[in-house]
């Protein structure tokens, strides 16, 4: 049995955690296949939007295999921090818009990989949260950075210092989430959602998400420059050229991300 299924449909790839017996939590199996996966979803031009979510119904991920952690030396676990560290920052950096999916409990190492999509969606009353300072550790795979850019310092500090778990409903007033749907729903708000990013210019769409992603780690000005040059990436695509022509003739624009 795949550690990892994926698969693309209509544009979006579908990474799905498959290791539901353990809350799909992350052994290095686990990591080195999504690294793979990763890779390929990077230059896959078919590919316009990636959901991420867990198998089963009980997790999205619980984070880190505790009992394989239980079993590795000081350097093994220096070596699963890095890598699930450099894999998360992998899909932070994919030029396709990300969604996380959480269909059930997200904690540590699992909200970490939510914290690293672009988006993420949540089914009613699940818990989330970066728990690791229970354990005596601390978030190691971006959630100190991460967190505290997407819902500002003192709330970030406040839920990794008290390890607190969150409900859906909270992670969404606090502004973690952008949706919280009925269970049976998740999937469809998410594909839903994507469908409204993938019938846009796929060119567009990764150059708008470089655009914003870049500019807010720098000063306005700096930040100017940068859309300045993404800009410059569409202006020669054959899709801008479709979509100006579809206008005038009153239809739909096919994009081919050309």
């Amino acid at each position: 049995m795949a550690v990892i299924e994926y698969e693309v449909k209509n544009h979006i790839g579908y990474v799905t955690l498959n290791r539901p017996d353990v809350l799909n939590c992350f052994n290095y199996e686990t990591l080195k296949t999504m690294e793979g996966i990763i890779e390929e979803i990077h230059t896959d031009k078919n590919v316009r939007v990636v959901i991420f979510t867990g198998a089963g119904d009980k997790a999205f991920s619980a984070g880190a295999d505790l009992k394989e952690r239980k079993t590795l030396s000081e350097q093994e676990v220096r070596r699963n921090v890095k890598k699930i560290r450099e894999v998360f920052s992998a899909i932070e950096a994919l030029p396709q818009p990300t969604i996380a999916a959480l269909n059930g409990y997200a904690f540590g190492g699992g909200f970490e990989l939510a914290l690293a999509c672009d988006f993420r969606f949540a089914v009613e009353g699940t818990k989330m949260g970066l728990t690791e300072t229970s354990l005596a550790i601390i978030p190691g795979a971006g959630g100190t950075q991460r967190l505290p850019r997407i819902i500002g310092t003192a709330k970030a500090l406040e839920l990794i210092l008290t390890a607190k778990k969150l409900t859906s409903e909270e992670a969404y007033e606090v502004g973690i989430l952008n949706r919280v749907v009925e269970k049976d729903s998740l999937m469809d708000a998410c594909e839903d959602f994507a469908s409204q990013i993938t019938k846009n210019g796929p060119i567009a769409v990764q150059q708008a998400k470089f655009a914003v992603r870049e500019g807010m780690n720098v000063d306005l000005q700096t930040g100017m420059a940068i859309e300045s040059k993404a800009y410059e990436v569409t202006i020669p695509t054959k899709d801008r050229i479709e979509a100006l022509e579809a206008f005038s003739e009153k239809r739909k624009p096919v994009f081919k991300g050309e």
